[in-house]
């Protein structure tokens, strides 16, 4: 997908409806958010100049091109906080537990990436998908192929997208032999990418070993010292998804007090460490991430698609952990974040803890950006942050339509769309303040 051709050095005022943050729902409740019905947003050089009323920002910016939205909403671009592009051609795949369906789909899906063309066109077709729902920034895991991380860098630079993402790291006779690399290999090609990509443009390296059970105790120690070498960049993993999977580690790793020791023995455990799934925690696990004030990603479409259990958004929030949202692409079953926060909806509501609109959103947005350590660049819409935006269309199909007309206010007007929508809802989506869709 093509950015526009239009310029966008001058300034751009957007209008239509905006939805902000000065903190979190989950702290502060809806009031956290700022909603104004008649609002603008003014866009120069790729970054968000200021926020408010369309009356006020046309009186102090008379020259700007203007660009009306209606009635539409005008939100922060979603971020996706856990994927798997490499896996974009098998999602929706039936069936399976997590270890076999790994063997079985994820597998053989990947090894397809040590060719660079295949990883193009795939790397290519998988951020154009998120385009088109809205997603602006995403977090993923690529393959052991080196060339899997070059391809998904080069296709995000080309479209001006801040993509965060590292070669998975595997060496251990859990996983396929085609789909193994070694300690010192491990090392070698991630710190090689981290600082051929890391900085460039809006590219972020993240250390990435998939998971303790594929990684052998010398590979976790060698990532966990390149870790300390480059403590600026993120790192992440997988934690207590399946109890099966938990039964799995403790077999292969029998000294450990837990999953979580696993990383921590061997330097994985830390503030910019990203941990996916962490359903099933124990209360030492529990008791370190927050110590840490490391950061949780919760999947529900992955979730409930492979019947891994419900994450406890309603106590891990109130405990103070940082969570993020997120697809797991393939294993979830959407490339949207609009069905991502539907079905964080579901879930919460089988723990009996509904999630106002308001604490969904901000997980697709600012609470994802957290997560990554980037709420100072994306994940809201505010002066100085980069331009990165969605505009959402609240009665893009008729069931939409007529629940919309019944709304009271912008919560009963979104809610719908949230649970009911997809890409039909998404009528634009910017990057840098440029329209991409």
């Amino acid at each position: 997908m093509a950015p526009s051709s239009s310029k966008t050095l001058s300034p751009t005022l957007h209008l239509g409806q905006t939805l902000s943050f000065t903190g979190s729902p989950f702290t502060e409740g809806a009031e956290a958010a700022r909603h104004e019905n008649a609002g603008a947003l003014l866009v120069e050089g790729g970054v968000i100049r200021e926020i408010g009323t369309a009356e006020a920002l046309r009186a102090a910016h008379p020259a700007a091109k203007l660009v009306d939205h209606g009635a539409a909403l005008i939100v922060p671009g979603f971020v996706d906080a856990h994927a798997h592009y490499p896996q974009t051609g098998m999602i929706a795949s039936w069936g399976k537990r997590l270890i076999d369906w790994l063997n079985h789909y994820t597998f053989p899906t990947e090894a397809r990436f040590a060719e660079r063309s295949y990883a193009d066109e795939i790397a290519g077709r998988y951020l154009d998908l998120l385009l088109a729902h809205g997603t602006t920034s995403v977090c993923s895991y690529c393959t052991i192929h080196p060339e899997s991380v070059e391809a998904l860098f080069s296709a995000a630079e080309a479209r001006g997208m801040r993509v965060f993402a590292g070669k998975t790291c595997m060496d251990r006779d859990t996983a396929p032999e085609f789909l193994r690399d070694s300690a010192q290999s491990a090392y070698d090609d991630s710190k090689a990418l981290l600082e051929r990509w890391h900085g460039r443009g809006r590219a972020e390296y993240v250390i990435t070993p998939r998971f303790s059970p594929t990684s052998t105790p010398g590979q976790l120690q060698a990532l966990g010292a390149l870790w300390a070498e480059h403590p600026e960049v993120l790192m992440q993993t997988h934690l207590s998804e399946q109890t099966d999977e938990i039964a799995w580690v403790k077999s292969l790793y029998p000294q450990a007090r837990d999953y979580l020791d696993t990383y921590e023995a061997y330097g994985l455990l830390g503030e910019r460490g990203l941990y996916g799934h962490a359903i099933h925690l124990e209360p030492r696990e529990h008791a370190r991430l927050k110590e840490v004030n490391a950061a949780l990603v919760h999947c529900p479409t992955s979730n409930t698609f492979i019947g891994s259990g419900l994450f406890d958004m309603d106590g891990l929030t109130k405990a103070g952990l940082r969570v993020g949202l997120a697809t797991d692409t393939g294993g979830g079953s959407s490339f949207s974040m609009l069905r991502t926060m539907a079905a964080a909806y579901e879930v919460a509501q089988l723990r009996h803890h509904p999630l106002h609109p308001s604490a969904l959103l901000w997980l697709a947005t600012q609470g994802s950006a957290i997560s990554l350590m980037a709420e100072d660049r994306i994940g809201n819409l505010a002066p100085g942050l980069e331009a990165d935006f969605t505009v959402l269309d609240l009665a893009s199909t008729p069931a939409i339509a007529q629940r919309v007309a019944q709304a009271e206010d912008i919560w009963e007007a979104l809610f719908p769309t949230i649970m009911m929508g997809d890409d039909r809802a998404v009528r634009a989506t910017y990057v840098a303040g440029r329209q991409m869709l």
